[in-house]
């Protein structure tokens, strides 16, 4: 197969399919995100062609750019990168999902704003404090926060396995982790689980919400 943006994005969406027919579920049960960081306007308005119309940034500042350049396309965005508390309500104003909430700050942050926005709460599944994701001893707390606001609709959890464990083992705890947050917000279904390493896996474990990067764009622009 060419090495193509179109073949990349075929590949990938032949692989959903197959992955989710192996477990007994429906490719269009799955949304997948499109991780564009690093990479130029015109890419995303490229995906966009060929039917993608969710994508993902990590960044604000080039998040709100591609966003003001494409402003004329149906577009969804998530972010899903580390947020400062000082730039979420300028996030809310164009990310229609939030996968990266885990602290008490930025919930609070957050509810600040006015335009109902989905959130996910992060969960750091290391055992390193400072990286990304709400320790798992806090969870029930900041889930209590978060469903006090009536501009925060919880969707569910996001997390990212760690390097060194087995994908399916990591996707095994963060169920548990998700049941207990619907066990305070039984609406909170959504799973934002598998990047381009480990989407099938994350398939496997009931994954809702899937963020992939270079499987389908490639390799980040020189320079980057």
């Amino acid at each position: 197969m060419a090495d193509t943006l179109e073949a990349r994005v075929r590949d990938v969406q032949d692989r959903i399919a197959s992955g989710a027919r192996a477990v007994g579920r429906q490719a269009s049960e799955i949304t997948t995100i499109v991780v564009t960081k690093f990479h130029p306007a015109e890419l995303v308005r490229d995906l966009y062609s060929l039917g993608i119309r969710h994508v993902g940034e990590n960044r604000h500042q080039e998040a709100v750019a591609k966003h003001g350049e494409l402003a004329e396309l149906d577009l969804t965005w998530h972010f899903i990168g580390q947020l400062q508390s000082n730039k979420a309500r300028a996030v809310a104003d164009y990310a229609r999902v939030i996968h990266s909430v885990d602290r008490p700050s930025l919930v609070e942050a957050l509810a600040k704003q006015e335009r109902v926005v989905d959130i996910f709460l992060e969960i750091n599944l290391t055992d390193v404090p400072g990286r990304g994701g709400v320790l798992p001893a806090d969870l029930e707390s900041l889930c209590e926060l978060a469903l006090e606001s009536p501009v925060l609709n919880l969707r569910g959890v996001m997390a990212v396995a760690p390097v060194d464990e087995e994908p399916s083992r990591a996707f095994d705890r963060v169920l548990n982790y998700a049941a207990r947050v619907r066990a305070l917000a039984p609406q909170a279904q959504d799973l934002s689980i598998g990047m381009s390493g480990d989407f099938e896996a994350a398939i496997a474990a009931g994954a809702t919400h899937l963020r992939i990067g270079t499987a389908i764009t490639g390799k980040r622009p020189a320079g980057t």
